[in-house]
């Protein structure tokens, strides 16, 4: 972002504080309790780069507080039971509401993660039918594998070389490989590198997911988009570049649509929805949104944490070896992969499991209260307050992980006897929870465990500079910022 353009946000902010004072000095004669107030977006602003970690101290002085904005309050919550309230035993109050369907709107349309009531329902209905359908189930489990063997090519190739690879933006070609396959019956073959029209729409995509984030702290936005101004003028052509891609699809796939079975999801909906691109265009980009980048940013945290703690990646390394069927070729390796092995590697589970405990692909998750309301805590919201929960924040928090909640420990989710245990859904709020949870979750850890284990059981992998800081990229999804370097080595014990 220019320097102007931060000036201008920031004297824009400057002014939304003296309006939100008003609030204050309103709400002083109120005499419900409210949240202790923590701060203004200004903060936000100021601390965009480190967004996540600045309101993780907030929430280690404050389970739950308010940061002031022009004309309501926002309040963020750590507190589980508050969690709980909101995603399951008063749902109906806390909807994405208008403020985050605006701010995401150009990039997600009026998809299922921007929506509320009949339009969510009809696509979470399709949905939660085509993810409990076996056909899916064993077609998604096949394109996983042969997608896991592409990426291991590449990987092979960069260990003979030498070469150190990114693995964060071969995770994210991979990915959208495989959603492009299960979901629109579409081959796009980026993680061989031989799609550049694919490429080029995956990174549109990122660089739109960034900008959007931003607004959420960018009280000019608006009027930056009226006049093509800054990043709302970048925007604008990363979106136009994000729909001649996905409209060519569409209209390839309705050119075709006599012909198809209904053996992708994008079929279904296209039955349903009279073949209205529009429509079609939004399904896609929020499948593409909840399938590419969240399991891609997952895998990539996690071997950072495998090349942070070798032992863990040894002990990982071990199971695949020990759980699956011997083979010396990749691709025999990962044909061989039945559900009944994947099931037994309760390790990796954990150790995913912990990944997104430290490092979920939706740090926080903003809802907007359609009524006044108490939560379970005692303090009272508005109507119209934006009310968001943390699980980046979260996964922080001693007093729901205990003194070590910082540390990487995949033992945590184990039983006495190794078996992985599952945790409360809004203590570990990775994949929501409550009627929002997310549908494709058994889809994602499956994906995660099949690319993993090929991975560890052919190679060792190693960060390419141990001294260099590895941090996050503030967007929608929680990126590497910068890619993630790694060198890989063969395993000798293969």
């Amino acid at each position: 972002m220019n320097l102007k353009a931060l000036a201008l946000s920031i004297v824009a902010a400057i002014s939304s504080i003296a309006a939100a004072g008003l609030i204050i000095v309103a709400r002083k004669y109120d005499k419900r309790r409210y949240h202790p107030i923590a701060g203004s977006i200004l903060d936000q602003l100021l601390n965009f780069g480190r967004l996540h970690d600045y309101m993780t101290q907030l929430a280690a002085r404050h389970k739950t507080y308010r940061l002031i904005a022009p004309s309501r309050s926002e309040v963020y919550t750590s507190d589980p039971a508050n969690v709980e309230y909101i995603l399951k035993t008063n749902f109906q109050n806390y909807a994405k509401g208008w403020h985050n369907h605006s701010i995401l709107k150009d990039l997600l349309g009026d998809g299922i993660f921007t929506v509320d009531g009949e339009k969510w329902r009809q696509q979470r209905k399709v949905s939660s039918h085509e993810f409990s359908a076996r056909a899916l189930r064993d077609a998604s489990a096949l394109v996983f594998k042969e997608n896991a063997v592409k990426l291991a090519a590449v990987v092979s190739e960069s260990a003979v070389s030498g070469q150190p690879i990114d693995i964060q933006d071969l995770f994210m070609r991979s990915t959208l490989d495989s959603i492009f396959r299960v979901a629109f019956g579409s081959d796009l073959d980026c993680t061989s590198g031989t799609n550049e029209e694919g490429a080029r729409f995956g990174r549109a995509f990122d660089a739109a997911s960034e900008i959007t984030a931003w607004r959420y702290v960018d009280v000019l936005w608006r009027i930056k988009k009226a006049l093509n101004l800054g990043l709302e003028a970048r925007l604008k052509d990363h979106v136009r570049a994000v729909d001649e891609f996905v409209y060519k699809l569409i209209d390839t796939k309705i050119a075709h649509s006599e012909h198809y079975c209904k053996e992708d999801i994008l079929s279904r909906f296209l039955s349903l929805s009279g073949g209205d691109p529009k429509y079609l265009r939004d399904v896609v980009l929020n499948f593409v949104m909840a399938g590419k980048d969240t399991t891609a940013t997952t895998l990539s945290w996690f071997f950072y944490m495998m090349c942070k703690h070798p032992p863990s990646q040894e002990m990982a390394a071990e199971e695949v070896r020990r759980v699956a069927l011997a083979a010396d070729e990749i691709s025999e390796f990962a044909s061989d992969l039945s559900e009944e092995s994947l099931d037994k590697m309760h390790y990796l589970h954990a150790a995913l499991s912990e990944t997104l405990r430290l490092y979920p692909p939706v740090p926080v998750n903003p809802k907007m209260c359609l009524s006044d309301d108490t939560l379970p805590d005692g303090f009272h919201v508005r109507k119209g307050d934006v009310v968001a929960y943390q699980p980046y924040a979260m996964g922080r928090m001693s007093f729901i992980w205990g003194d070590d909640a910082r540390e990487f420990k995949p033992e945590r989710w184990l039983d006495e006897g190794g078996c992985f245990r599952q945790e409360n859904p809004f203590k570990f709020t990775a994949f929501q929870a409550g009627p929002r949870i997310c549908l494709g979750k058994e889809f994602a850890y499956k994906q995660m465990k099949i690319l993993s284990a090929v991975l560890l059981r052919f190679f060792t992998l190693r960060l390419s500079d141990e001294a260099k800081a590895v941090n996050y990229r503030t967007m929608i999804n929680l990126h590497v910022d910068g890619g993630l370097l790694l060198r890989a080595l063969p395993r000798s014990d293969h």
